[in-house]
């Protein structure tokens, strides 16, 4: 029987072009989130399952690679619960391993801490556009900070990078988990339900107001709660300060801070902003992860029809750890969405190095190999890129193949000097 060529659904080969597109990105990240202060750091791909199942991470626990026990201590025989066999599995964010991380060296760190962490995450999904089962997240986080200094720096920082990159036009949507929970409590929704509530929020894009109307009746909700949560979202079509409206409405379930630390959050990122996007307040914007507490955004482009990127604040995460809260907020980039975009685009790396491909005949070697060798570490050595190989047999394909990857010039070495 012949081996499987093709990578496990769900997941894919890299070729070289994308791989130079995706080094110079992380380049980028690390460039530019350096300059905000955030320090890199790498935790391991595989976590406790306990961890990994603490109904802080929303759908994604439905989603685990689990890694069966190792060694002796796997007993399949005798094995009558999943804890009896399976006792770690594969990451499926980065916030989870952070939290573990910083709970375990806190006094090690700087306070407040930012963090800067890129690895590779896995969720059995369904793959899709822009959806993979092993994917590539990037996230800053800052950890110890209680004000709004947080937010504001992890989206300047964010909205930066991106603008880098070459985006523009993008969307950052801004929420507040505690407005969404005043907005369910003044329709009268009972807070045992409120995730059900936002779960169906959460599609309004897809199926319309009429269609979250009609799942929440589904769902049994009385008409009146129905009726008076839809009314919210009605009235705000119509409002010219969404924020300040909502601000007004709830003002008896929601206290006057959580409106004016948004409001302060949008002035100040608009204020000083070094990319071109536009900050939205958008109320149906829910965010799947349970662990969110505060202040909720996501990053939203045109050209991929959806989100690229989100995150907030989850002050109560490390607390699960150590038993003493922690003030926390982070953002994740969606590196490989960002990529997707970048490659159909037609991106091209700029300021490149120039590159040069030297040609040997096949034959040449000794003290001669030695000296084409040396003269192609000298122009190395002076910033240019060259690619030592063996001349094929078909010359003309072999250079437009290079010429493919990059490279515009040619120099060809022979046993003999070419007679003219």
């Amino acid at each position: 029987m012949s081996l499987n060529k093709k990578p496990v659904t769900g997941m894919k080969d890299i070729l070289p072009e994308e791989m130079k597109i995706r080094d110079y990105v992380i380049s980028v990240i690390k460039e530019n989130y350096g300059k905000y202060g955030f320090t890199p750091i790498e935790t391991p791909c595989v976590e406790s399952l306990s961890n990994l199942t603490n109904k802080q991470g929303g759908e994604n626990e439905k989603l685990i690679f689990k890694i069966l026990k190792r060694g002796e201590k796997l007993d399949l025989a005798n094995a009558k619960t999943e804890a009896d066999v399976a006792d770690g599995g594969l990451r499926y964010d980065l916030t989870v391993p952070l939290v573990r991380y910083y709970s375990a060296h806190a006094a090690e760190l700087p306070a407040p801490f930012k963090a800067l962490q890129m690895g590779n995450v896995w969720r059995a999904d369904r793959p899709q556009r822009g959806r993979y089962r092993q994917f590539m997240q990037c996230d800053i986080d800052i950890l110890g900070e209680p004000s709004n200094l947080a937010e504001i720096e992890l989206i300047l920082a964010t909205t930066a990078t991106l603008g880098k990159l070459g985006f523009k036009n993008f969307q950052i949507r801004i929420n507040e988990r505690r407005i969404l929970k005043a907005m369910a409590a003044y329709s009268g929704f009972p807070e045992e339900s409120y995730d059900s509530v936002f779960i169906t929020l959460d599609k309004m894009d897809k199926i319309g107001l009429s269609g979250v109307a009609q799942e929440l009746k589904d769902h049994g909700f009385l008409a009146e709660s129905i009726d008076k949560y839809l009314g919210l979202f009605t009235a705000l079509e119509q409002a010219e300060d969404g924020l300040a409206f909502l601000a007004k409405q709830l003002q008896d379930v929601l206290v006057p801070e959580v409106y004016e630390n948004l409001q302060e959050i949008i002035s100040s990122v608009e204020a000083t902003k070094s990319a071109e996007f536009e900050l939205v307040f958008d109320p149906t914007l829910v965010r799947g992860m349970s662990y969110y507490t505060g202040t909720i955004f996501e990053i939203s482009m045109p050209e991929f029809g959806g989100s690229c990127g989100g995150g907030g604040r989850y002050d109560k995460m490390v607390g699960k750890f150590t038993g003493n809260d922690v003030p926390a907020c982070g953002f994740s980039i969606g590196f490989e969405r960002i990529i997707l975009l970048l490659t159909e685009s037609g991106f091209r790396i700029p300021e490149e190095p120039a590159k040069v491909a030297y040609l040997i005949e096949k034959g040449v070697g000794g003290e001669k190999l030695c000296e084409v060798i040396a003269q192609a570490q000298a122009e190395r050595r002076d910033g240019t890129q060259v690619l030592v190989v063996r001349m094929n047999k078909n010359k003309k394909f072999q250079k437009e193949q290079l010429m493919k990857e990059g490279y515009g010039e040619f120099r060809e070495f022979y046993r003999e000097a070419l007679k003219k």
